[in-house]
């Protein structure tokens, strides 16, 4: 394979603004679903199952599609096509949510929203992984984490920002605030205008005649695809597949973290839990402010943390970044006023950092190039399957064990961060795997 040209970091920044985009529409979910789902009547225990789109697509979808983009060859390059199909499925999503009259059309357009941004997900990190020099991967996925930081601080902040101009307390025909429904407006813009920058201005790299040669011994075939997919998960790197636990941990805690910080928030600083009450609002607001904080806090933190990794290695400094997150949670319910909440998303903010790029850093760092798309289709099992662990075991133990106090959930997820910490120090250190057929030529 022909050394890759290293890129300014301008144009690695130019790279991943698409990513903007899809996490922006990443935040308005985070930050306005569960409220949506309390203005049109949802009870706090079965709260997680209305989010099961995310993790039930992402399971189906992912390692499908990154498999496929591997196998790809257009004039537009592999991973380009599931850039644009993803980005249109979302924006009109976006478009649609915030006039949801029910419970199940919210739900059901989640699960599209979020098919289209899984469809485009994880070929973006191959991409990434695809179009830089190994010495510069890092710089590349913790641009991608700082754009998750920046994207998610705007999306949060989006409503707040627009009660300059809409009050809080205007209400849609179903008891959605208009801000709400600008917001989404504004992602669904976002969302594909930033794919279609980064896709024109650093485009794919063409396929040496190597790739091209193992790209027509891997014909794009269904019966293909789901072999490859199979032999992937029996070659599994080792330091992948102990990655599973620190995984299980800080996506379980961080999913319950979205789905509840806005009731906690309005319980512990607002005495309320009816969502059609004014201070209930008030705290979606406060929560949102929030949000966007620890987004801003991971925005730069990602941005720091690119010369700690390079220094100390991307274990360590991912185990400290889930502490930090972990302490948090567990003092968010002790918080009696929005400027304790403000100062504890300092540790959510760092640890969220974490999780949008060191794991990836780790995985790039082990897995062989030519499966980049299938390897970071496979991983985010790692993030569903989590997800959907805690969807169907928090309305089990959400009012025997945990009083049916969103609080409760908070602290949970901080003991879970906690322990992803110390599983993250268990993994071994790894190294890139070699490319098929270099270990019978010698070539590397």
């Amino acid at each position: 394979m022909s050394e890759k040209p290293r890129l300014s970091l301008l144009r690695i920044v130019e790279m991943n603004i698409g990513f903007f985009g899809l996490q922006f529409s990443f935040g308005l979910q985070q930050a306005n679903m569960g409220p949506i789902y309390g203005f049109l009547g949802a009870d706090e225990a079965a709260m997680p199952l209305l989010w099961l789109a995310g993790p039930m697509t992402g399971l189906v979808i992912q390692p499908i599609v990154g498999a496929m983009s591997d196998r790809t060859n257009t004039r537009l390059g592999r991973r380009t096509p599931y850039f644009l199909i993803g980005a249109v499925i979302c924006t009109l999503a976006l478009f649609a949510m915030p006039l949801s009259s029910t419970l199940w059309m919210a739900a059901g357009l989640l699960w599209i929203l979020d098919a289209g941004n899984n469809i485009t997900m994880e070929p973006y990190r191959a991409y990434v992984a695809d179009r830089l020099a190994p010495d510069q991967r890092s710089a590349g996925f913790l641009t991608q984490s700082a754009f998750t930081g920046l994207a998610q601080t705007l999306s949060y902040l989006a409503p707040s920002l627009l009660t300059a101009f809409v009050g809080q307390d205007v209400l849609d025909a179903n008891g959605i605030p208009v801000i709400v429904r600008l917001a989404f407006v504004i992602g669904a813009i976002l969302s594909l205008s930033t794919i279609v920058w980064s896709v024109w201005r650093v485009p794919e790299l063409p396929r040496d005649q190597a790739e091209q040669a193992d790209l027509a011994a891997r014909p794009l075939t269904v019966r293909a695809t789901l072999a490859e997919i199979a032999d992937a998960v029996r070659a599994m790197p080792r330091p992948m597949r102990q990655l599973a636990g620190a995984m299980l941990c800080q996506w379980y805690a961080m999913f319950a973290y979205w789905q509840y910080i806005t009731f906690a928030v309005g319980r512990g600083l607002y005495a309320t839990n009816d969502p059609a009450s004014a201070a209930f609002r008030a705290a979606t607001l406060t929560t949102q402010q929030a949000g966007a904080l620890y987004n801003f806090i991971a925005f730069i933190g990602a941005l720091a943390l690119i010369p700690i990794v390079r220094r100390f290695g991307a274990r360590p400094t991912h185990a400290v970044c889930l502490a930090a997150s972990g302490a948090a949670m567990l003092l968010i319910p002790a918080a009696t006023t929005p400027l304790a909440l403000f100062v504890l998303m300092l540790g959510i903010g760092i640890g969220w950092a974490g999780m949008m790029g060191n794991t990836y850093v780790m995985l790039a760092d082990c897995i062989p190039p030519e499966r980049n798309g299938i390897y970071m289709g496979i991983f985010n099992l790692f993030i569903v399957i989590p997800m959907l662990v805690q969807t169907l075991t928090m309305p089990l133990i959400y009012r025997p064990l945990l009083g049916s106090d969103p609080r409760h959930a908070l602290m949970l997820g901080g003991g879970l961060m906690l322990a992803g910490a110390l599983a993250t120090l268990l993994v071994d250190a790894g190294h890139r795997q070699p490319r098929r057929g270099e270990l019978a030529t010698g070539r590397g």
